[in-house]
């Protein structure tokens, strides 16, 4: 199989899903409206309030979600084969987290940007809402010390990266300066950042950073945590226009271009795509296709984190209704394309089958590794590129992309904490919560592994808990749909897809737990489980409640509040 074959299906495919269905969904099923006043201008706070410049806003949402998972699942799949993984990115892109992430936007929009937590309080009922908060703080716990771990291995193994990675935070803020405080237009920010950025790894690859074995009495790896925390809480408390938009944006170009100088590669050089369309030749205990594909697979296909995003973030900077369909379907659109291009790296860039198995000789194996080796040799053969530059470019994309998310995860963790102290009956500042989300994140990290990798020890539930949210997300823009008097069928063919998949691989790993004597995570297995399932059980009653209604409620959402003090002003094109 050529992997030009794969890359034209897969771009098309997800091109006119954008065309087409997204906005048949904008149009006839949410019912976006230009005239709605958003919640970016009706509350207004120049901190996570700020009406925002469409592109920029895409940007945030798009770096935000695509962290280091729809390459590292994806990359893990294809040892089933390609073609599982191929089908599920695709046709899960756009008929499953395009409506997933467009949906989750627009309710999240229509309610003063209240996270999708919130609005299950508010559409099933408070116990339903208190177990929902229990999965999202799990979910970003794992995925914030997770992706520590994933960004600190990165700069240790590929210390040219280093100095791009670090770089980005410079440019990032002299570009939110020159668009908010000097109102620049977006083009020459956008071109000047790029080309600097590029730049950076250029001097990067040159220049690498190796710190010592041990730096102020912890390894190179657990000190590179502890930094990225560190930066991670200062950055989650500052206004969104200071440095999450405007880094979020300039990344979203540069890792855009990064991917198209891939695809270029591969229209070019049109490797072969050595690996089997369905593997015969399994590792021994590589884990049942059925249920595991869809949740090793989750970003790239259809991931609650996203929903988490969306009301989260995105909601709260939507300056028109309109701009959802672009921010949130478009932007599962990238992460599908990204995907992709994990895909083929890690399956067209080796030069024989048996090299490939040598790579894939078990579970969990290829990930981050396979695509940066596999993408770096297609880079050579296709461009002409240095192999040792080629990783450059993309360890430092796969950092990129996974620091974005660690900076949007810790501040959906605050909100998260000041949301379950309100729950309380107590207010809970910026910097207390923000606190108290990164104690969860290093207790984590250094209590249950001692060197900073203690996230890992809980990744196992990561795919499945991250399906899991998915799948409750929808239930609640289900409700919201029904209640509307709108056709739920859209969100519930992908939520019963998506619920019957993640309980069964739930149940399926418990079992495993249990046999290893995994308490920890066969503990935790059991909490997810019965709180999902319980969730699931309301929201289905939630449904039939609206179902009986006398009367839909065609507006969908509350009455918008008086606007606040004038923030900083949103950026002009």
């Amino acid at each position: 199989m050529n992997s030009l074959v794969l890359l034209v299906v897969g771009v098309g495919t997800m091109a006119l899903g954008y065309a087409f269905y997204s906005k048949h969904l904008a149009r006839r099923v949410l019912r976006l409206d230009p005239d709605y006043r958003t919640p970016a201008h009706q509350m207004n706070d120049g901190v996570d309030y700020v009406p925002t410049n469409k592109f920029v806003l895409w940007g945030h949402h798009f770096t935000s979600v695509a962290g280091a998972a729809p390459i590292v699942g994806p990359a893990i799949a294809v040892i089933w084969g390609w073609l599982p993984a191929f089908i599920w990115v695709t046709l899960g892109t756009v008929f499953f987290a395009g409506m997933h992430d467009l949906g989750a936007l627009w309710a999240s929009a229509r309610h003063r940007g209240q996270s999708m937590g919130s609005l299950s309080g508010r559409y099933i009922g408070a116990r339903g809402r208190n177990l929902f908060l229990v999965v999202i703080f799990l979910l970003l716990l794992m995925v914030n010390a997770a992706f520590a771990v994933v960004i600190s291995g990165l700069l240790v193994s590929t210390p040219t990266a280093v100095i791009p990675t670090w770089g980005a935070i410079a440019v990032a803020l002299v570009i939110g300066q020159l668009i908010y405080r000097f109102k620049v237009g977006l083009l020459w920010p956008s071109i000047g950042g790029v080309l600097v950025l590029y730049s950076l790894i250029v001097i990067g690859d040159r220049v690498p950073v190796v710190l010592p074995e041990t730096v102020l009495g912890l390894p190179a790896a657990s000190f590179w945590i502890v930094v990225l925390f560190v930066y991670a809480g200062i950055a989650s408390m500052l206004p969104v226009w200071v440095l999450l938009q405007p880094r979020d944006y300039i990344n979203g170009l540069q890792l855009f271009i990064g991917l198209g100088i891939l695809f270029a590669a591969v229209v070019i050089a049109s490797p072969t795509v050595v690996a089997p369309a369905f593997n015969t030749n399994l590792p021994e205990n590589t884990p049942s296709i059925v249920p595991l594909l869809f949740v090793t697979v989750a970003c790239g296909a259809i991931s609650g984190f996203h929903g988490m995003v969306s009301s989260g973030t995105s909601s709260k900077q939507l300056s028109k209704e309109t701009d959802a369909r672009f921010v949130g379907y478009f932007g599962s659109v990238g992460e599908g394309l990204l995907a992709l291009g994990a895909i083929i790296a890690a399956t067209a860039g080796f030069a024989t089958l048996a090299d490939w198995e040598a790579v894939y000789s078990a579970f969990g194996s290829g990930g981050v590794g396979a695509f940066v080796a596999g993408g770096g040799a297609i880079l050579n053969t296709g461009l002409g590129i240095p192999v040792g530059l080629s990783a450059t470019v993309l360890a430092t994309m796969a950092v990129l992309f996974a620091a974005t998310t660690m900076d949007t995860g810790l501040r959906l963790q605050r909100f998260v904490v000041q949301e379950v102290a309100q729950i309380a009956g107590k207010r809970v500042g910026t910097v207390a919560a923000t606190l108290i989300a990164l104690a969860f994140c290093l207790g984590l990290a250094f209590g249950a592994g001692g060197d900073g990798a203690g996230g890992m020890v809980i990744w196992p539930l990561f795919g499945t808990t991250n399906q899991l949210l998915a799948a409750l997300t929808l239930s609640i823009i289900s409700v919201v749909l029904i209640r509307a008097g709108r056709n739920p069928m859209y969100t519930l063919v992908p939520l019963a897809f998506v619920l019957v998949m993640s309980v069964y691989a739930l149940a399926v790993q418990a079992v495993q737990f249990y046999e290893q004597q995994n308490w920890l995570l066969f503990g935790m297995d059991v909490v997810i489980f019965v709180a999902a399932l319980w969730v699931a059980v309301e929201a289905a009653q939630a449904m039939n409640r609206e179902r009986k209604r006398a009367e839909p409620d065609p507006v969908v959402g509350d009455v918008p509040e008086p606007e606040s003090a004038a923030g900083v002003g949103a950026p002009r094109a």
